[in-house]
């Protein structure tokens, strides 16, 4: 499983400004199976987002496409792991 951390680089203004463009792109990655949930960093400084394993390659190419990104209002870094141990109901994060 991949976490991706987003931190924006501009204002809010600006940030606002992409979302809807943001969260369509967001969308098209739930609908392929890329992502598995997504949200704010709190305080909002950023977002988290939970993307299956597998190709990092083509997971880095998606986050390429993050209007964001594009615009140069958010920066992101990808972080790898491997659930060993999980909560009781959350078992399926192992074979992510």
């Amino acid at each position: 499983m991949f976490i991706v951390m987003l931190t924006y680089q501009r204002p809010l203004s600006e940030i606002d400004a992409l979302m809807r463009r943001h969260v369509a792109w967001l969308k098209r990655n739930y609908e392929s199976g890329l992502f598995i949930a997504s949200g704010r960093r709190v305080p909002r400084v950023g977002g988290i987002i939970l993307a299956r394993s597998g190709d990092a390659a083509a997971l880095e190419a998606a986050m390429q496409e993050d209007p964001f990104v594009k615009q140069g209002a958010a920066r992101f870094e990808v972080m790898e792991f491997t659930a060993s141990m999980t909560a009781p109901g959350a078992e399926a994060l192992k074979s992510l």
